[in-house]
């Protein structure tokens, strides 16, 4: 097999460092979307009709089209309507986030409607208001149920970033082929960059199961 990994020897730093560039806007991301997320799951289980229909129009547009056309939208797009030269960082934010929201409010949606209605009729007799009770008694309660959810969510997204690539973000998979086109050789590049993601998912998934345990514990 015509394989030579000690090529890569002198790129490595570069290639190591598109893992703090990949983590850090999956980061800023997730923290948007699941924000957002939040916000929609209550929406759709408010009283306000036209919240909900807001909500789940907003879920069937981001569920219903390819996040890579989203990202490019973003990314083309608002230049040439608003003369803002967006970032590609800024782009990848927007367009993961965005569209995570979509599926986590769906998530987060099936958690509280999962939770015992008796909850809630609780909390109205003792005359504890929408706000405080969906934040200390029935958010809490759907959050150990959706967690194996959310993190399949975080996990997905993860794996997802490598799309922003083709925007020019030095994220692993953009690194990895301006190396290989250095080199004139792809497969290595590609193979340690994979490699990296795989480890940086099955660190999700224990990180995961570790709080899913903790919370279980706490029951």
């Amino acid at each position: 097999m015509n394989l030579d990994f000690s090529q890569l020897g002198p790129f490595l730093p570069f290639i190591f460092a598109g893992i703090w560039a990949t983590l850090r806007f999956v980061i800023v991301a997730l923290i948007f979307g699941s924000v957002l997320g939040v916000l929609l799951a209550l929406c759709k289980i408010g009283s306000s009709r036209f919240l909900r229909w807001f909500a789940d129009a907003y879920t069937s547009v981001f569920r219903g089209t390819p996040l890579l056309l989203q990202l490019m939208i973003i990314y083309f797009a608002v230049p040439q309507l608003t003369g803002y030269d967006i970032s590609a960082f800024l782009s990848a934010v927007l367009a993961f986030g965005l569209n995570s929201a979509a599926y986590i409010s769906e998530i987060i949606r099936a958690g509280i409607n999962a939770v015992d209605r008796g909850q809630v009729e609780a909390a109205q007799a003792l005359g504890v208001p929408y706000r405080a009770m969906m934040k200390d008694i029935i958010l809490p309660q759907a959050f150990k149920n959706i967690l194996p959810a959310l993190m399949n969510e975080f996990i997905t997204l993860t794996k997802e970033s490598a799309l922003v690539s083709v925007i020019g973000y030095l994220d692993l998979m953009r690194r990895a082929q301006v190396v290989g086109a250095e080199l004139y050789r792809n497969f290595e590049p590609l193979l340690l960059v994979g490699a990296i993601y795989w480890v940086m998912v099955m660190g999700l998934t224990i990180l995961g199961r570790q709080v899913e345990r903790r919370l279980r514990a706490s029951d």
